[in-house]
């Protein structure tokens, strides 16, 4: 069951990135197996259990071991490093479409209080935060970030474009601006339409009035399907975490997984 939570594909992928570890006193017991701390870290990402429930014989240490782990490659960088080259290997395959993409976010309730959460849309008494993502025409998560569930969706429209990682194609140059960018009302406005045109990236905002949700849904519907298959990790559909980096590490590793699932179909 182990190897299926980590199988040998994304084993070999995440091994190289993560960081050395840190000089061990003589006293104290040795330190856990980093495959089994990924392996728990993935287990609690996909079941969304509380890490002190963490089936310790299983794999073989603690759940607070797991989660110090989650946190050192979080404050590494390991997660972003692992979706830039997943989008490497996917551009090289030819299997990132850079000829549209589309942006959407979705929000999840927050059980603690802690930065980036805030008073939800639905039920403003309870906190929440807003999980924001931009993928390409095949609904593959490019890039990704986590804000309070108040802040408006066009707070992060430069922000997740700006970001993008410059992805590795089959021919020519690196891309990281797709030639058409979908987006719903939510993100209408003179400033985003110029933002865009001086990105050289097309307009295709829904705007109020005018354009039908069903025209241009269209091809926007790919976006709200990876948001769905988001949620069915199940540490993303509530945020357990007070540490917003943490919450946010577990965010990327999820579209991490995704990936993987693109680029070795049958695994994760």
């Amino acid at each position: 069951m182990l190897r299926e939570l980590v199988p040998d594909a994304f084993w070999q992928r995440v091994a190289p990135l993560l960081p050395p570890p840190r000089p061990k006193k003589k006293l104290g017991r040795p330190r856990a197996d980093d495959r089994a701390a990924l392996e728990a870290i993935v287990f609690v990402l996909r079941s969304g259990i509380p890490w002190e429930m963490l089936p310790r014989k299983q794999f073989g240490l603690s759940g607070m071991t797991a989660w110090r782990r989650l946190e050192e490659w979080t404050r590494a960088g390991v997660w972003e490093q692992l979706q830039a080259r997943l989008l490497d290997e996917l551009g090289m395959r030819g299997k990132v479409d850079f000829s549209r993409a589309s942006i959407d976010s979705s929000s999840v309730r927050a059980s603690k209080r802690g930065p980036f959460t805030g008073p939800s849309p639905t039920d403003r008494a309870k906190a929440g935060s807003k999980h924001h993502l931009l993928v390409d025409a095949q609904g593959l998560p490019l890039t990704e970030s986590v804000t309070a569930a108040n802040v408006h969706d066009t707070h992060e429209f430069f922000p997740l474009i700006d970001s993008v990682p410059a992805v590795r194609m089959p021919s020519g140059q690196r891309r990281l601006r797709p030639t058409k960018l979908h987006a719903d009302k939510a993100y209408a406005s003179r400033k985003n339409r110029q933002g865009l045109r001086l990105r050289g990236i097309a307009t295709r905002i829904a705007r109020p009035g005018v354009e039908s949700k069903e025209r241009l849904g269209r091809y926007r519907w790919v976006v709200e399907r990876t948001l769905a298959w988001k949620n069915q990790l199940r540490r993303l559909r509530v945020r357990d975490e007070r540490r917003d980096d943490v919450h946010f590490g577990f965010l990327v590793l999820g579209c991490c997984v995704m990936l993987l699932r693109r680029l070795c179909p049958g695994i994760c």
